[in-house]
C-alpha cells in the first residue's frame, strides 16, 4: 500500500487524485491532507480518508474545521481527529509527513514551491500537478530531486504523456518533443476581436474542466508557454526542440519525434484520472476507471502550428527560457496578477500579454540558484503588475 500526502486536495486535480484512489481500495493510503478555505469538502474528505494530518489556509479556518470535527465525534467520524494545522507551516508539515511516500503538489501558484521543495529535501517522490514549481524553480528543483535520488513524475496531461512516450526509446534518440493545445476558446476568433472578449467567454474552454487561472492560460495559450519551460527542466531538454502544435480534439496528449523520424504519440479520453492513476501507480499499469477512447467518435484528427501574432504570450515564454535566471518566475508571476486582473474586469484580455512583456523587459534578472531568490523575483513581479494596473 503507497502513502499519499496531498497539496491541494479541495482543488480539481486533489479531488480527481483521491477519485483514483477510491477506484483502487487497497492500494493507497492517504496520510495528510492540505486545503485551502473549502471547509465543508475537507470535512468530507477527513471522515473517508481519516488523514492524521490536515492543515487549511489560515487559523480562523482551522477553527471553524475543528469545531466541525468536533462536534460530529461519535457520529460519521471513525478514528481519532487528524491534527489540525494551517498556513505555509502547515503546508509543509503535510509535504514532509514522515508517513508518506508519495505527495501529490496539486497548489496553485508559486505558493506550493517551498513545500513542495522542502517534501523533495526530505526523500518524498513527488507527482506533480503544480506547473509553476518548475517553470518558476526548474534549476533548483531539479537539482534537489537530482541530489536526493527521489521520482519527480508529472500529473499534467501533456508532460505525462510525454513520460509515457519517452518509454518508447532513450533519451540520446529524441528529436524533439510536441506539446499538443486545444487552442482554448479563441481558437478561430479574429484578433481584433480579442480585446472584447469577455472572462465569462474566456472561461469557456471546449475540452476541459479547469481552474480558472489555468484555462485563462489556455484562452491566451500561456498555459502551452509554461509547458514548454515546465518540459525544458522535467526532460532536461533545450527549448529549441519543444514544440507546441494545435490539435482542437484533444485526443492525442503530446507526442515525441525521435532521430529516425518516427513519432510516438499518447492517445486517451479528456480525463485527468487518468494521468493522476499513472503517476501515483508507475512503473506500473492498473485498470482503470477512465472511461476507454471511442474510436467511432474520433473522425478526424487536425494540427496546426500556434498564432504566434494573435496569442503573443508563446513567445513570450520562449524569450523568458533565453532570458534564463529568475525570469520565467516573473513571468508566471505576471501572468498570475494579470490574468486576476482581467477576470475581475480591470483590464481587456489583450492586455495580459502586454503586462507580461512589461514586466520582463523591466526585469533585472538575477540567478535562480535558491528558492529564496526565486521568491523574490515572483513578489517584485506581483508587485509591478499590481502597480501598473491600478495606474
Amino acid at each position: 500500500m503507497k502513502r499519499i500526502s496531498i497539496l491541494g486536495s479541495t482543488g480539481s486535480i486533489g479531488r480527481q487524485c483521491l477519485d483514483v484512489v477510491e477506484a483502487l481500495p487497497g492500494r493507497f493510503e492517504i496520510v495528510a491532507l492540505a486545503a485551502g478555505a473549502n471547509v465543508s469538502l475537507v470535512i468530507e474528505q477527513i471522515l473517508r480518508h481519516r488523514p492524521a494530518v490536515v492543515s487549511v489556509a489560515n487559523e480562523e479556518c482551522a477553527r471553524a474545521l475543528c469545531s466541525a470535527l468536533e462536534s460530529r465525534a461519535g457520529g460519521e467520524r471513525k478514528g481519532p481527529l487528524p491534527e489540525i494545522l494551517f498556513g505555509a507551516e502547515g503546508i509543509e508539515r503535510v509535504a514532509t509527513h514522515p508517513d508518506a511516500e508519495i505527495v501529490l503538489s496539486a497548489t496553485v501558484g508559486v505558493v506550493g514551491l517551498p513545500a513542495t521543495f522542502k517534501a523533495i529535501e526530505y526523500g518524498k517522490d513527488i507527482a506533480l500537478a503544480n506547473k509553476e514549481v518548475l517553470v518558476a524553480a526548474g534549476e533548483v528543483v531539479m537539482g534537489a530531486v537530482a541530489r536526493r535520488g527521489v521520482a519527480l513524475l508529472p500529473v499534467d496531461s501533456e508532460h505525462n504523456a510525454i513520460h509515457q512516450c519517452l518509454r518508447g526509446g532513450e533519451r540520446r534518440e529524441v528529436r524533439r518533443l510536441v506539446l499538443t493545445a486545444s487552442g482554448g476558446p479563441f481558437r478561430e476568433t479574429p484578433i481584433e476581436q480579442l480585446e472584447r472578449v469577455t472572462p465569462e467567454q474566456a472561461l469557456n474552454h471546449p475540452t476541459w474542466k479547469m481552474g480558472k487561472r489555468i484555462t485563462i492560460d489556455s484562452a491566451t495559450l500561456m498555459n502551452k508557454g509554461l509547458e514548454v519551460i515546465e518540459a525544458r527542466w522535467l526532460f532536461d531538454i533545450g527549448p529549441e526542440k519543444i514544440d507546441i502544435i494545435v490539435h482542437p480534439q484533444s485526443v492525442v496528449h503530446s507526442m515525441v519525434e525521435f532521430v529516425d523520424g518516427s513519432i510516438v504519440a499518447q492517445l486517451g479520453t479528456a480525463d485527468m484520472r487518468q494521468p493522476i492513476q499513472y503517476a501515483l501507480t508507475y512503473p506500473d499499469r492498473l485498470e482503470s476507471s477512465v472511461a476507454a477512447l471511442d474510436w467511432a467518435s474520433v473522425s478526424r484528427l487536425d494540427f496546426h502550428p500556434p498564432d504566434r501574432q494573435k496569442f503573443p504570450c508563446v513567445g513570450l515564454a520562449y524569450r523568458a527560457i533565453e532570458m534564463g535566471g529568475t525570469a520565467p518566475a516573473v513571468l508566471n508571476a505576471a501572468d498570475e496578477v494579470a490574468v486576476d486582473a482581467f477576470l475581475a474586469g480591470k483590464i481587456p484580455f489583450s492586455d495580459i500579454p502586454k503586462l507580461i512583456g512589461t514586466a520582463l523587459e523591466c526585469h533585472k534578472v538575477q540567478p535562480a540558484d535558491s528558492v529564496d531568490s526565486i521568491l523574490k523575483a515572483d513578489a517584485w513581479a506581483r508587485d509591478q503588475i499590481r502597480r501598473r494596473v491600478s495606474n
